[in-house]
């Protein structure tokens, strides 16, 4: 073997090593974001199993999790390699809920006038309702500033 060659192979074998630590590095950081979000998952759990409240899990967990970010306890680095994952691919989460509804299209088929009045009016009641907690939130602010 020539000198260049040993050169060469032993560069090789140096970033194949610095190549395998950082995916490594990579895949352990993307466990750990994960297991920080399930955490705040499992809190929610939980929190709703202790309290018996009636709001989901998940929504208790995304709370404690903005809580936790909000006040600096948590940082956006550590959880948000992983959170971007997640977004990157929300569409294939809604991949079972869409098999459930093709599973289910005669019952649709049969109630779709029920379905489709109760989807206009739930949606008109929402605006109203939005739009209503928004003014509320803003005149409280309104008020909230002049007593500073």
């Amino acid at each position: 073997m020539t000198l260049v060659s040993v050169l060469f192979t032993a560069k090789l074998r140096f970033f194949f090593q610095i190549s395998k630590l950082l995916l490594n590095f990579v895949v352990m950081n993307l466990i750990l974001q994960c297991a920080v979000l399930f955490g705040f998952l499992a809190a929610g759990e939980l929190i709703v199993f202790l309290s018996g409240v009636p709001v989901p899990s998940s929504i208790i967990g995304m709370i404690l999790l903005a809580a936790s970010l909000e006040s600096g306890r948590l940082k956006l680095h550590q959880v948000e390699q992983f959170a971007d994952f997640l977004t990157r691919n929300l569409g294939f989460f809604f991949v079972p809920a869409g098999v459930g509804v093709m599973r289910c299209l005669g019952l649709i088929a049969d109630q779709w006038l029920p379905i489709v009045a109760s989807v206009i009016v739930s949606t008109f009641i929402i605006i109203a309702v939005t739009g209503w907690t928004h003014q509320w939130v803003r005149r409280a602010a309104k008020r909230f500033r002049r007593h500073d």
